[in-house]
């Protein structure tokens, strides 16, 4: 089973999908978390979602190869949090969309349960900055990539969620 959370940010996706993995996965999920530490105020919205969690996951980290990660743990439903943030990292590392197109295909060929939350960045204007709509325009991609090989896509709007696949 796949599935994808989609939502704005502070959406209550993220809350969501642990939740559902939570009762998705019949032992204790993996939370992997792709967020990079780069800065005092992303440190601090880690620390929030760590405390969320708790010690309902096991947490892994890993920033770019999210299919090799995956493979260690062929045991466990995953819940990978965030796609968002994985496409800047790819961005920051100077990754190609086809890389990124690459990577996810590798995750989605994978038989086991996992899922995907993402940021829905897409309902805004169009950003003035070339490296800003190369996000942009990476992240609806990578979402359209995901939520077509998606069993179930939910969308997260001020905590409530509601199917739309």
């Amino acid at each position: 089973m796949k599935v994808l959370f989609i939502g704005g940010i502070k959406s209550g996706k993220s809350l969501n999908a642990e939740k559902y993995i939570q009762k998705l996965s019949k032992s204790k999920p993996i939370y992997l978390a792709t967020t990079e530490f780069v800065d005092d105020e992303m440190h601090n919205r880690i620390q929030k979602h760590q405390a969320q969690r708790g010690e309902s996951f096991f947490t892994v980290e890993e920033a770019l190869e999210l299919s090799d990660e995956i493979k260690k743990h062929e045991n466990s439903a995953v819940l990978v949090e965030c796609l968002s943030i994985w496409v800047n990292n790819m961005l920051y590392h100077e990754k190609s969309y086809e890389d990124m197109q690459a990577e996810i295909n590798k995750v989605m060929m994978q038989e086991r349960d996992i899922v995907f939350v993402i940021n829905d960045v897409s309902c805004g204007v169009i950003p003035e900055n070339p490296l800003a709509r190369k996000f942009v325009d990476a992240n609806g991609k990578i979402a359209q990539l995901v939520a077509s090989g998606c069993d179930e896509v939910y969308h997260v709007v001020a905590g409530i969620t509601a199917r739309i696949k």
